[in-house]
C-alpha cells in the first residue's frame, strides 16, 4: 500500500497512517483524524447519537425491555431507552380513531377523542415508573444494574390531570374506585382509588417533549406517580367509576404480596424507597485513587431525603450528596467521593424518604415477607464487590 507524501504531511494522523501502511495494517477508522481539517456532515431531519455511544435496552422475551442504568447520566431516561413491560405485545393505535370512555357513577358519561383531551389545560410532571417485579433474584456476579433493576425509568410526562376530567363528567360522591382498562390484546384492567385521581394522576399523551412512544402507551395512558407500573394502564380506553374495587385478575391472582403470617397484601400500590448504585458496577474495572460512586434513589411516598453509602459492606455509612433538584416521586441522583486504595471492598447504598422509611436489607425484607415472598415489591439494599485487581462484580446474596 502506498501513502502519499502529501497525506503524511497534511493530515494529523499521517504518521499513524504511514506506520500502518508500511506494516501492512488496515488504515485507521474513517472517523479518526482531526475533524477541524474538513467540513462536518450536514444537518439531519432527526438527531442521532454519536456512533461511539451505543446504549441499548435488554429485551426480555416478548414482554419487555430493561433500561441501561449503567450507561445513563442525570435522572431523565431517553424515551427510546425507557423500560417497557406488557402482557400481549405493543398495539398500533391510530390517534385519529382513539377514544376514551368515562362512565359508571358519573352524571355525564363521556367519550373523549385525543383532540378533546388536548383541549384541556395541560401539565407536565417529572416522575419515575417502576414495575413492581423490578429485581433479578437470580443475579450472579456478572450482573449489570440494567439486569438487576432495569425496570424503572424516568420521564417528563405531559397530559391532562385526571381530576379535571372527573369534574367534567361529574363523578358522583359515592364513587370511591374506578376501573382503568387498556386497549391492548390483554385488556389489562386495574382498580384504582378515586382519591389518587384527585391527587396527582394524569392522562398522559406526552413524554420528554414529544408524543409518548407506542411502548409507553401511545396515544394516551394513565399515569399514577409513585405507584406500581401495572396500575399505570397503557393504551387507555375506558374508565368506569364505582363504589367498590372490581377485583380483576391483575389484583387477585397477580400483583399480591404473600406475608410471613400466611396472609397476603392486596392493593399494594406505592413503590417503597429504593436506591441503585450505577457506578462503579459490573463490568467496570477501576484504578486506585479517588472516584465517584454514583446512582439513583427514588420513593413512591415522596422525596428522597438521604442516601447513605457504605464502602465496607455496611459496617459504616456516610450520607451521599443529592443532586438537585430533588423532586417527589422521582429518581434522585446521588454522588459520593471514595478513595479506593486497592483493598477488596463491598459498596452499598440505602435510601431514606421523607416519611422516614429506610430501605431494608434483604434479611429484613425476608423476615417481613417470609419464604413465600413473590417477585413483587422487593427493594433490598444491593451491593457491588470491588476486587483487589479493580474488577467490579455484583455481590450475590441468598434469597431465602
Amino acid at each position: 500500500m502506498k501513502v502519499s507524501r502529501r497525506t503524511v504531511l497534511t493530515t494529523a494522523t499521517g504518521a499513524v497512517a504511514f506506520g500502518r501502511a508500511i506494516r501492512g495494517q488496515a488504515p485507521a477508522s474513517p472517523l479518526a483524524g482531526d475533524p477541524s481539517k474538513k467540513p462536518g456532515r450536514p444537518s439531519r431531519a432527526l438527531g442521532q447519537r454519536s456512533p461511539f455511544e451505543k446504549p441499548q435496552r435488554i429485551p426480555r422475551g416478548a414482554s419487555g425491555a430493561w433500561t441501561p442504568h449503567q450507561d445513563l447520566m442525570g435522572t431523565i431516561t431517553p424515551a427510546d431507552l425507557h423500560f417497557e413491560r406488557h402482557h400481549a405485545g405493543v398495539p398500533d393505535i391510530d390517534p385519529k380513531t382513539y377514544s376514551l370512555l368515562i362512565h359508571g357513577m358519573v352524571e355525564r358519561p363521556t367519550v373523549l377523542t385525543l383532540a378533546d383531551l388536548k383541549r384541556f389545560p395541560a401539565v407536565s410532571r417529572v416522575c419515575f415508573l417502576e414495575c413492581s417485579g423490578n429485581l433479578d433474584r437470580t443475579a450472579g456476579p456478572e450482573t449489570t444494574p440494567q439486569r438487576l433493576a432495569g425496570q424503572t425509568s424516568q420521564s417528563e410526562w405531559t397530559g391532562v390531570p385526571l381530576a379535571t376530567l372527573f369534574r367534567e363528567v361529574g363523578v358522583r360522591p359515592g364513587a370511591t374506585w374506578f376501573l382503568a382498562e387498556g386497549e391492548d390484546a390483554a385488556l389489562l384492567t386495574r382498580s384504582i382509588p378515586t382519591a389518587k385521581a384527585y391527587d396527582d394522576a394524569l392522562i398522559a399523551y406526552g413524554q420528554n417533549g414529544e408524543a409518548i412512544r407506542p411502548e409507553q402507551g401511545y396515544p394516551a395512558r394513565l399515569l399514577l406517580p409513585g405507584w406500581e407500573g401495572n396500575t399505570n394502564v397503557k393504551w387507555l380506553r375506558r374508565l368506569e367509576l364505582s363504589d367498590r374495587p372490581f377485583m380483576t385478575r391483575e389484583e387477585t391472582s397477580k400483583y399480591t404480596d404473600p406475608l410471613a403470617d400466611g396472609t397476603s397484601r392486596i392493593f399494594s400500590f406505592v413503590m417503597d424507597a429504593r436506591s441503585l448504585i450505577t457506578y462503579p458496577t459490573y463490568p467496570v474495572t477501576i484504578s486506585r485513587g479517588w472516584l465517584e460512586i454514583s446512582g439513583i434513589a427514588w420513593s413512591g411516598s415522596g422525596k428522597i431525603t438521604r442516601v447513605d453509602v457504605s464502602t465496607d459492606e455496611g459496617q459504616t455509612w456516610t450520607p451521599a450528596r443529592l443532586q438537585e433538584p430533588v423532586l417527589p416521586k422521582a429518581h434522585t441522583r446521588f454522588r459520593h467521593l471514595w478513595n479506593w486504595r486497592g483493598d477488596e471492598a463491598v459498596i452499598l447504598s440505602r435510601a431514606v424518604d421523607e416519611t422516614g422509611y429506610v430501605q431494608p436489607t434483604r434479611a429484613q425484607l425476608l423476615a417481613l415477607r417470609g419464604p413465600a415472598s413473590t417477585t413483587y415489591h422487593n427493594n433490598p439494599i444491593a451491593g457491588w464487590r470491588v476486587r483487589s485487581d479493580g474488577t467490579v462484580v455484583y455481590r450475590e446474596e441468598a434469597w431465602g
